[in-house]
């Protein structure tokens, strides 16, 4: 029965954290980005997050934050949170969910603990700035 079950895999589709301006605190910070690099317009989007991990050898985790899109055209992106800096110690987790059509797609997406970082950067696609991207 399970071999009849037919999970597709997600591509093209995936996360960026950038850095940018905050007029409101002053200073850069980090804002995660749903990229749809792909050549199909997603829809019914769900993007869920949290952040864990052990800081000072206590176990740590946030509240769970989630986010809806009714779509996302093709070739482009979403902004879906800032991301704290003090949690950038942590493992920060989005779980993506969205239809190509009538299939059903999902992927979790960790950018582990103290891998958001300026010496992490690489070009984001779409965006054409530079961050940290998990695929």
């Amino acid at each position: 029965m399970k071999k009849d079950i037919i999970i597709p895999e997600v591509e093209n589709v995936f996360m960026a954290v950038v850095q940018e301006w905050s007029d409101e605190f002053m200073e850069k910070v980090w804002y995660a980005y749903l990229v749809n690099d792909s050549d199909f317009q997603i829809d019914g989007v769900m993007v869920v997050s949290k952040a864990f991990g052990t800081l000072d050898g206590e176990m740590k985790k946030t509240s769970i934050l989630r986010h809806a899109f009714a779509e996302i055209p093709e070739v482009s992106v979403a902004k879906i949170e800032l991301i704290d800096k003090s949690l950038l110690a942590l493992n920060n987790e989005f779980m993506v969910t969205f239809f190509i059509g009538n299939t059903l797609y999902d992927k979790k997406f960790i950018f582990k603990a103290n891998a958001i970082q300026e010496t992490n950067q690489e070009e984001v696609p779409i965006l054409f700035v530079d961050g940290v991207i998990v695929r």
